[in-house]
């Protein structure tokens, strides 16, 4: 499994198990409750025709995760060792189970494993996850009785300060920019708790990697959140976003469509941009002194009582401050996107129109490449987890002058260094 992918499947293990890691007042039962609820749910796992997690599975992740100190990676997925070996349930022990599943056709799988266990329909010798039971019932067309969730919408509040994040873009006015009228977009993070803007800032466009820096800003002005709402916009759906979050320890939670109401928080905040702070700067220059008026704005409204709480978002943050987890010092390396590359005969990739040079031992290897989108040219390089550092564009007025040695390369690489002033600013 490529790299990606096996990020991908990552991300999605840390969605499931979220919940687990981030409640530390959880009581066995609770532990025990939710477990059985996230079994019975389908799931649409990455590159897996499985739609079903056992609790099992789900334990194995949660101690992964943990005994890791919080690695996304311990999460990825390890390459099979029993391919090649059968793994489907004997035909006397589907039988029965197909037999009892007729007996019993709507209770729940977890309901139905216990009472399939309690009978001794299922051999001491075999193992039944929920996932290859659901399958069994689904290709015998049995797997049904599970009753449709009832929409039940509540007005909440989270408990603490960053328990909870909701985020969504405004429409805003039109400003002068390269001598034309261009529409604006803002951009926003208000903390549930407390209702504090965490960051808030106008764009001409909507796109992930504008909403990546606000998010960005607002986790380093105000510390890590354990969930971030969003819509289900383009930029709110990029895997760039999800893995963005999964890296923080930050649960990402898409509203359901056409229910704008679980973000009536950020709605009502942009009610009060439109009515308090638009109306009032008709006439703006350009987007630079838009944004400058908003920050002078965001910081008025940050600290003034708000009707709902009775006291300012401010204040109210800094009262559950004990809660808080503060960002990591290395919090823009969160923040870059990673590709893959394949290193030419020349040693050399191509990215965002840039050409670079890679170390001599990554020629023909599939590479990850690591990278800011304000800084295309600082690139890092990794293969198979090593970092082999900061990589810069090719000088090739430089290469042009360097004698290469057939027989010994490494010598051209250490020879050009000289005439480059240092190729790599890592590892070699």
């Amino acid at each position: 499994m490529e790299e990606n992918q096996k990020k991908e499947v990552a991300v999605f293990r840390f969605s499931v198990i979220s919940d687990f890691i981030q409640r530390r007042d959880l009581s066995r039962g609770e532990i025990t409750k939710m477990l059985q609820e996230k079994c019975t749910r389908k799931w649409d796992i990455p590159y897996s025709e499985r739609s079903r997690i056992s609790q099992t599975t789900m334990k194995e992740w949660i101690k992964r995760y943990k005994d890791s100190g919080g690695r996304l990676e311990s999460l990825y997925p390890s390459d099979r060792s029993d391919t090649g070996y059968p793994r489907a349930l004997s035909e006397e022990t589907a039988q029965s189970l197909l037999l009892l599943r007729r007996e019993l056709p709507n209770v729940p799988l977890t309901v139905f494993m216990q009472e399939a266990d309690t009978r001794g329909v299922i051999p001491a010798n075999e193992t039944v996850s929920y996932s290859t039971l659901y399958r069994l019932m689904r290709s015998a067309g049995l797997n049904n009785g599970m009753p449709p969730e009832s929409t039940n919408r509540r007005k909440f509040e989270a408990e603490y300060p960053n328990a909870l994040w909701q985020s969504d873009v405004m429409h805003g006015p039109y400003v002068k920019h390269e001598g034309k009228k261009k529409k604006t977009y803002l951009i926003a993070i208000i903390d549930d708790m407390s209702r504090l803007i965490m960051h808030a800032e106008f764009y001409f466009s909507e796109k992930a990697d504008n909403y990546l820096n606000v998010l960005q800003h607002a986790v380093g002005k105000r510390g890590v959140p354990e969930k971030l709402y969003v819509d289900n916009g383009s930029a709110f759906r990029s895997k760039h976003l999800e893995h963005v979050c999964a890296c923080l320890g930050t649960v990402l939670v898409h509203s359901r469509p056409f229910s704008p109401e679980g973000k009536g928080k950020i709605e009502r905040w942009f009610g009060t941009v439109r009515s308090g702070f638009i109306s009032r700067y008709p006439d703006v220059n350009d987007i630079a002194e838009l944004n400058s008026l908003l920050d002078d704005w965001v910081d008025y409204y940050n600290n003034r009582i708000h009707s709902s709480t009775k006291t300012t978002p401010l204040k109210r943050f800094s009262t559950g401050l004990d809660n808080l987890r503060m960002p990591p010092s290395n919090l823009k390396d969160y923040f870059r996107k990673s590709v893959r590359r394949t290193v030419s005969k020349d040693r050399t990739i191509t990215l965002n129109g840039f050409l670079f040079e890679a170390p001599v031992s990554l020629i023909g290897k599939r590479i990850e490449v690591l990278y800011h989108t304000d800084e295309p040219e600082q690139v890092e390089v990794k293969h198979d987890g090593k970092s082999y550092g900061i990589i810069i564009p090719v000088n090739v007025h430089a290469n042009s002058r360097v004698k290469r040695d057939k027989k010994y390369p490494e010598l051209h690489s250490s020879s050009r260094d000289l005439h480059t002033g240092g190729l790599f600013g890592g590892e070699r």
